[in-house]
């Protein structure tokens, strides 16, 4: 069973119907008893991080999701749900995140050239393609991911980028830590190469 966290924010349906494309087996729960049970756990989500955290709190899934990381299930985040792994946000101003990796989410910094948020095609540059990162199986260097985001991640950990992207500043755009998976694009609305992460993550 692969479960998609629901907490009030995210495209929860078109992650799922991606799913559906390579596994059945899936379900858009806010149970922590689903979380817990779950093969494979996926956090997307789409809004502001305070928000979001104020909801996982509210809804009692910041523990589960803890404790299912902790036992080394496959865990993929996308988006915000990328962010809120992270130790804290600037977007109003500080804000914790989970705390699950260590870095900080920072607001585009870009001057007014380009517009924020930075939305559409843009491609990503791989940096660990090798035998850790099974995920970005099929995905060339230089293929271009859907993005929609005002905010992005500075890791503490440089080890853990998979691959960056360049908007005025060149920002990770994928990370893997241990059973941990993150991407600031959507891999669910980034066509065939996309499909093809969400793909590999089924079959990890």
């Amino acid at each position: 069973m692969i479960i998609i966290i629901d907490y009030g924010m995210g495209n929860l349906r078109s992650v799922q119907k991606a799913i559906e494309l390579f596994c059945p087996d899936v379900k858009v729960s806010s149970s922590t008893r689903d979380i817990l049970a779950a093969e494979r756990i996926i956090l997307p989500g789409v809004g502001a991080f305070g928000k979001a955290m104020e909801e996982l709190r509210k809804r009692d899934l910041i523990k589960a999701i803890l404790e299912a990381i902790k036992k080394g299930k496959p865990f993929l985040g996308i988006c915000l749900g990328l962010q809120l792994l992270f130790s804290e946000s600037e977007e109003g101003g500080r804000v914790e995140g989970l705390g699950i990796l260590k870095g900080k989410v920072k607001r585009f910094d870009i001057g007014s050239d380009l517009k924020i948020p930075h939305m559409g095609w843009n491609e990503i540059r791989c940096s660990m393609l090798d035998a850790r990162c099974s995920i970005l199986d099929g995905v060339a260097d230089g293929s271009f991911m859907y993005f929609v985001h005002s905010y992005y991640v500075e890791p503490e950990d440089r080890s853990m980028v998979l691959c960056e992207t360049d908007y005025g500043v060149k920002f990770t755009s994928g990370i893997q830590k241990d059973n941990i998976i993150a991407f600031q694009f959507h891999p669910e609305k980034s066509q065939g190469v996309g499909l093809k992460i969400v793909e590999n993550f089924v079959n990890l």
